[in-house]
């Protein structure tokens, strides 16, 4: 129990928003721009904006490198390590520690974690892309899941209000299965990907080839971004921009939610439970665990956002059980926990060109090519196959000079220097990113027996791909290499190097929006239908998963909410 001899009024606030990444940080912003008294809790420890330790850091500033002692993985990092990125001497202090943050798995999921202020906002591939009608019908078109509450419409006006304060880069396309956003100047295409654009606007009808359309800021304008600084071309993002080029939470919706007056952050808050009243039945406030002195805490609120993350807040709302949720809050449905998605990729081809030895490219760019769906958007490109559709992500660069080491090289001397410093040939890779089905038996369930490091009850996975996500996979190898040699690439060759769900990084489903509160967790305001005051906006409120990166429709859904929320408040309804 939690005791304070000023009484209640010092732990109660108007809004408690659970979670400070990309739906956290928006949800905090909206709800105390709108005059609401916002505490935002947030697990890990704080990181101001450009307390990023080693966005100035090389490789040779370590004895070791980069690299990470085996021992040190196998001990704290086996799975956050999975990704292939993540435990390095630059990265390492943003993921979890996977031995005091244990899951269990009955089947592989990769879950990879990062615990403190801006959460994955500091790490994402800033990948933004609007869904369409073709996504929010994709349900109720094919049988597969429930049918969307929302269509594009409904969410149209909240892109826009979100790609403006982000900062978004992009070309144009007019494509009705990828609407195009509110964009800054583009980055542009180098030589050999505007030539493969060309190529396979050529040969392959409907197909497009397009930058890929990232939240760094190319223009900045002062009274919309505040102090972000446009994009410096150096591509370390994962370690935290110090520019705030590209749009974290730590730049960008947390300091204009502090602005406003209205916000308090409160880090190392670690949420189990969401307390519920009966009578009213409406949640009153959460109870936490400060994640340095142990002790637990209660805080109050009349509106809850939970943006934990689609497990993270899943795991908190199946603890907060009650005599009238004894399977967790908001859950008559039964669907918590449920219908677990992500994008299944690392699959594609790859090939090199010869033709432009005489052109380079300058800085590092943070992103590449993308090419939107082309499969069952229309009659004509109707699969009997498989259902829904992939993209891919690539882009083009030269070999650079560490081609040069290796075992069986015999350069020495000046003709060994004289090879290091010219650019190698141009390779380009093109990886599909594919949409999985929402299927009830993937799921995830608390584990009372496996503890976390604070004594909370943890998770155990359930989920695989099926059928239809194995089926989509070799035209995802055979797509690319027939773009690729249509350009004029050589040595073209396909290759899929598995994956397993979780590894997308794009958890989702396990809360859903739906029609009917017999089969689904939220309505179309992202509101538990049980408890019409606690909001879910992250990743587990999706009812299907599209395959375009999922958070520009995590922040306008969040956006949405709460200006939702903060209107039925007014109107004395919560």
């Amino acid at each position: 129990m939690f005791f304070n001899s000023k009484g209640n009024e010092e732990v109660t606030y108007d809004a408690i928003v659970i979670g400070s990444g990309i739906s956290g940080g928006w949800a905090a912003k909206e709800l105390s721009e709108n005059g609401l008294k916002t505490l935002v809790l947030e697990r890990g420890r704080d990181v101001p904006h450009g307390d990023y330790p080693t966005a100035a850091f090389e490789a040779w500033d370590s004895p070791i490198g980069d690299r990470v002692p085996i021992e040190e993985i196998e001990k704290h990092y086996q799975k956050q390590n999975r990704t292939g990125y993540t435990v390095r001497q630059s990265t390492k202090h943003w993921f979890v520690k996977d031995d005091e943050n244990p899951y269990t798995e009955v089947k592989r999921f990769d879950w990879m974690r990062g615990y403190h202020v801006g959460g994955r906002s500091l790490l994402w591939g800033r990948h933004s892309y609007r869904w369409s009608d073709l996504d929010f019908e994709a349900n109720a078109r094919d049988g597969h899941g429930v049918d969307w509450p929302i269509r594009y419409k409904d969410i149209e006006p909240w892109y826009a209000h979100v790609e403006k304060f982000i900062g978004l880069t992009g070309i144009k396309e007019n494509l009705p299965q990828l609407p195009d956003s509110v964009f800054q100047p583009a980055m542009g295409l180098n030589c050999v990907e505007q030539h493969v654009r060309e190529k396979v606007a050529e040969n392959f009808n409907g197909r497009v080839i397009t930058q890929g359309r990232i939240a760094h800021l190319t223009a900045p304008d002062p009274k919309i971004h505040g102090s972000r600084s446009k994009c410096m071309y150096r591509n370390r993002c994962i370690r935290g921009c110090p520019f705030g080029a590209y749009f974290s939470s730590n730049a960008s919706t947390l300091p204009a939610g502090q602005a406003s007056g209205n916000m308090t952050l409160r880090p190392h808050s670690i949420v189990h439970g969401i307390i519920y009243d009966k009578e009213t039945k409406r949640a009153t406030g959460v109870r936490i665990i400060d994640g340095q002195t142990k002790e637990t805490k209660e805080f109050f609120a009349k509106v809850i956002f939970c943006c934990a993350s689609a497990l993270g807040t899943t795991q908190i709302l199946l603890n907060s059980k009650s005599d009238v949720f004894p399977d967790g809050l908001g859950n008559s449905s039964g669907e918590l926990g449920h219908n677990v998605m992500d994008h299944h990729f690392r699959c594609g081809a790859r090939g090199r060109f010869y033709d432009f030895d005489d052109k380079y490219y300058k800085g590092r760019r943070p992103g590449g090519v993308y090419i939107p769906r082309f499969q069952n958007i229309d009659r004509s490109s109707r699969r009997k196959d498989y259902v829904r559709g992939f993209g891919y992500q690539g882009g083009a660069s030269r070999v650079n000079w560490m081609r040069g080491v290796r075992e069986m090289d015999m350069s020495l001397g000046e003709d060994l220097k004289n090879a290091l410093v010219q650019p190698g040939p141009w390779q380009m890779g093109l990886t599909a990113f594919a949409e999985c089905l929402p299927y009830h038996e993937n799921k995830v369930t608390l584990n009372e027996e496996v503890r976390d490091k604070w004594g909370l009850p943890t998770l155990t996975m359930d989920v695989e791909w099926k059928e239809n996500e194995k089926a989509m996979r070799p035209e995802m190898m055979e797509a690319a290499a027939e773009m690729l040699e249509a350009a004029g690439a050589k040595e073209v060759q396909t290759y899929d190097s598995k994956s397993w769900p979780g590894l997308g990084i794009h958890e989702m489903g396990t809360a859903r929006m739906g029609r009917s509160p017999k089969t689904s967790v939220l309505d179309k305001w992202n509101a538990m239908h049980d408890v019409k005051n606690v909001f879910v906006t992250d990743g587990a409120c999706m009812t299907s998963a599209s395959c375009v990166n999922p958070s520009l429709t995590y922040m306008a859904l969040t956006a949405r909410a709460a200006n939702y929320a903060v209107e039925q408040l007014k109107k004395g309804n919560l």
